[in-house]
């Protein structure tokens, strides 16, 4: 009973504390990188990977919790859908841009 009632609480802390997430077709996530996502096997370089790549654009909401992104060639070996704990939100700002200039 004790344990019933420690869990009891520890859940309604956590529950108190947790957003859910959602997001919006058309908009744009970044992806987080994790050995379980196989995104780390398509990269060419381990040593400086980033947490999160991106941003990827929604396609379709799948149930409650799993998004359909639209992936670039390079990650054509990843399945397309992915649980909403592997993305986060992107908000577009145009100083994130970077100019490629010919060298």
């Amino acid at each position: 009973e004790r344990m019933r009632t420690a869990q009891s609480r520890q859940k309604s802390y956590a529950d108190k504390r947790q957003k859910p997430q959602e997001f919006e077709e058309g908009k744009h996530v970044f992806l987080r990188v994790t050995p379980t996502t196989g995104v780390g096997r398509t990269m060419r370089s381990k040593k400086l990977m980033s947490r999160f790549i991106g941003p990827y654009q929604i396609l379709h909401r799948i149930g409650l919790v799993a998004y359909q992104l639209a992936l670039p060639l390079f990650l054509s070996n990843l399945h397309d859908m992915f649980h909403v704990l592997q993305l986060r939100r992107y908000i577009h700002d145009p100083s994130h841009v970077v100019e490629h200039d010919v060298v």
